[in-house]
């Protein structure tokens, strides 16, 4: 089976379409450069609307999106949007090859249970249910270093330019530092803060994420190809990501309030807690808070991970070749 012209090699034998139609190959694998290099370029392309998006859902003294930009780079120049970056950019290439091997064996699971092979075509609530599953398997690894990112991102550290006075040294230095002042201070318990939230946002979002990308892809591609083109996975990618983070958010919120609460302030009981006291405080709004900056974020960082998966893949593929 050939190429469809922008390189789909870059999947081909290796990758089983996110769409769940499965043509290139009985074994799936994914390639653990493309995870690597996918997953740094998201992680520098998103990583500072993070930051801001951390911040509203957590503070109410920011006025909007543009406010917080201002003020964090008054105080903290740029060094302040990337705050807790180690944590995340030393999780985020496991947790997408942990993603996307979850999602690939679950579908295998329910395709061999519901139809009795493996290869066989999958359902669109197939496609629902192993996204789900990747969504739960994410956050037994990304659970501690989301708690030291929302740490780090909220932990105010002035430049020294910006202040006459000896900068005091601040509680968490450091992503790794971070973890074991909460391990210390918390028990191991404090790493998985926020877990229940987490949970419920990541599967909810990863099952709408490979379902719409499915659909999209879908209803995208031309009569007569078998296969989606490169303009088509990018956009499908894109609108899939704005889409899971729409469905995510409230959740997304309730994660972070939960996760930035340290052991000497103990404000949320719990996950209805923590719903129910942001909601009579703010009222409903409160949970929709940041939901612009993650459907904005959602859409470069989806395209970004495609396109580098396109890129690194075609360059290997032309390196093997030429050996």
């Amino acid at each position: 089976m050939g190429t469809d012209g922008w390189g789909c090699g870059w999947l081909q034998d290796d990758l089983t379409l996110m769409s769940g139609v499965k043509i290139w190959g009985s074994e799936a694998k994914v390639h653990p450069v493309v995870v690597e290099q996918q997953g740094g370029l998201s992680t520098a392309v998103g990583y500072p609307l993070d930051t801001v998006k951390v911040r509203i859902q957590t503070e109410n003294h920011y006025k909007g999106f543009w406010h917080c930009v201002q003020e964090t780079y008054r105080t903290e120049k740029v060094r302040g949007f990337y705050k807790g970056v180690t944590a995340s950019a030393l999780a985020v290439s496991v947790v997408s090859s942990v993603s996307f091997g979850t999602y690939k064996n679950a579908l295998d699971a329910l395709c061999k249970l519901r139809y009795g092979a493996a290869d066989a075509q999958p359902s669109k609530l197939d496609v629902s249910l192993a996204g789900a599953a990747a969504g739960a398997a994410r956050v037994v690894l990304t659970n501690p270093s989301e708690v030291a990112k929302v740490r780090m991102q909220t932990q105010r550290n002035p430049h020294p330019s910006n202040t006459q006075q000896p900068v005091s040294k601040p509680k968490y230095q450091g992503s790794l530092h971070c973890l074991k002042v909460i391990i210390k201070e918390e028990g191991f318990g404090g790493l998985f803060k926020g877990c229940s939230a987490l949970l419920c946002r990541d599967c909810s979002a990863s099952a709408v994420y490979f379902l719409s990308y499915s659909v999209l892809c879908d209803w995208l591609t031309p009569d007569g190809r078998n296969k989606p083109g490169f303009l088509v996975v990018l956009l499908s990618g894109g609108f899939a990501g704005v889409l899971a983070w729409g469905l995510g958010t409230p959740m997304d919120v309730i994660k972070s309030r939960m996760q930035v609460d340290e052991s000497d302030q103990h404000k949320y009981r719990g996950l209805v807690h923590c719903v129910r006291e942001s909601v009579r405080k703010e009222g409903a709004k409160v949970l929709f808070k940041g939901l612009g900056l993650n459907c904005i974020r959602a859409f470069p960082v989806n395209m970004v991970v495609f396109v580098t998966y396109e890129g690194v893949l075609r360059f290997t593929e032309h390196y093997i070749n030429k050996k």
